[in-house]
């Protein structure tokens, strides 16, 4: 290809691949159009690949580029849009829905994880936040924050130490973004263990506390009991249908909600005999639900079953007398009482080592065994002491 002037503008002439060409340069100047050409050429050459083209875009006439650009087969790359956390979350929830569609998490958890996206999004609102890319690390940690100053204007905020959990669920999300490559890092530093609260853990009722509140029962005298003799979970003692009341064998037997295992609870003689005379009384189908509303006779929900057990605890006397409680009061019961560890673990359908970790500080004898063993004189000291009045007794032998 060669340069020619036609009128006062130079342009370029030639052929290329068998196709002649005459296209405006947009220059006056002959070694400015000379300059053109030579990156034009060596467009030409280097093909649809080359990145002489992107500045070919910007000094071309609007005319000229086309027409060379179609000749090598160069396209404009289109700009992928950033992803938004409006994408991640959307993502998100179609991906746990098919988790309990699988039978692989639970829809409390579910709306657990529900609960931490709509904070996080009311909180990325606030900023304008809309784009992954802008979700920083010093971001999160700012929501931290904020979250807990939300946390902190409710009524049971027990010190909101549920930021840890919140923090969990993010991290989960942004490891899916990352699954996903809507992201490469994950921006979401962790809590801590969620749960793992050495000064906020199992908190069992006292005797005393117990009886105050079977004297206060009214109408929650069925849901006290079973929570009392069960232990079962909120999600699980709210969906108990009477199907999974064995009064042939005085047994209740459950798969669990959260850990998806299958337990088989003892039915007490107190429990019994409650149970009866509400299935007496009511006459219901095995799919009903055993804990209804005593105000509206429907199926008891969680939120208003924590309500009301704490209304119980109010008439009794018993501060904060969450239903979580008697959880934690069974599995003291029944280690003061002798079972072993494994024991109360499978009756809870938890783990060993929570178990150990949250309710075997609550159990005297435990404390008292270790004292024993402590002032029997049988530390360090003693052996040192009795491996010395060996030696003395073996030299004398010798003498």
């Amino acid at each position: 290809m060669t340069i020619r002037k036609r009128g006062k503008i130079y342009r370029a002439e030639g052929f290329v691949g068998g196709k002649r060409i005459r296209v405006s340069l947009g220059t006056r100047d002959a070694d400015a159009a000379r300059r053109l050409l030579n990156r034009i050429e060596r467009a030409l050459s280097e093909g649809a690949q080359s990145p002489v083209w992107i500045e070919l875009r910007t000094i071309l006439p609007p005319n000229t580029f086309p027409v060379l650009s179609e000749l090598a087969g160069w396209r404009e790359k289109e700009e992928k849009p950033q992803p938004t956390w409006a994408e991640l979350s959307t993502a998100f929830d179609y991906w746990m829905g098919q988790r309990v569609a699988l039978g692989k998490m639970a829809s409390s958890t579910v709306d657990r994880y529900k609960q931490t996206v709509r904070e996080f999004t009311a909180f990325l609102s606030e900023r304008a936040i809309v784009n992954l890319a802008d979700v920083t690390r010093p971001v999160v940690e700012a929501f931290k924050v904020w979250r807990v100053a939300r946390i902190r204007k409710k009524k049971y905020a027990r010190g909101a130490t549920s930021i840890s959990l919140d923090a969990a669920v993010l991290h989960r999300i942004f490891n899916h973004a990352i699954e996903t490559e809507l992201v490469i890092k994950n921006p979401v530093l962790m809590e801590g263990k969620p749960g793992a609260q050495p000064t906020h853990g199992a908190q069992p009722f006292t005797g005393d506390e117990l009886k105050k509140m079977r004297l206060h029962t009214c109408d929650d005298l069925l849901a006290f009991l079973l929570l009392r003799h069960t232990g079962l979970r909120g999600s699980d003692a709210v969906q108990l249908t009477w199907a999974e009341i064995h009064f042939d064998r005085r047994e209740i037997e459950r798969l669990t909600q959260k850990r998806r295992k299958l337990v088989v609870l003892p039915i007490h003689t107190e429990l019994m005999f409650a149970l009866e005379a509400e299935h007496q009384r009511r006459q219901p189908q095995p799919y009903e639900r055993v804990l209804l509303n005593p105000t509206t006779g429907n199926p008891l929900r969680r939120p208003r079953r924590y309500a009301r057990m704490l209304a119980l605890g109010k008439r009794a006397g018993v501060a904060h007398a969450h239903p979580h409680r008697f959880r934690d009061t069974l599995a003291v019961d029944l280690l003061c009482a002798g079972a072993g560890v494994y024991d109360v673990a499978r009756m809870l359908a938890d783990t060993v080592e929570t178990v150990e970790k949250h309710y075997s500080p609550f159990v005297p004898a435990l404390r008292e065994r270790v004292r024993r063993i402590m002032e029997a004189g049988s530390g360090l000291e003693a052996q040192e002491v009795n491996a010395g009045k060996q030696s003395k007794i073996g030299a004398e032998r010798l003498q």
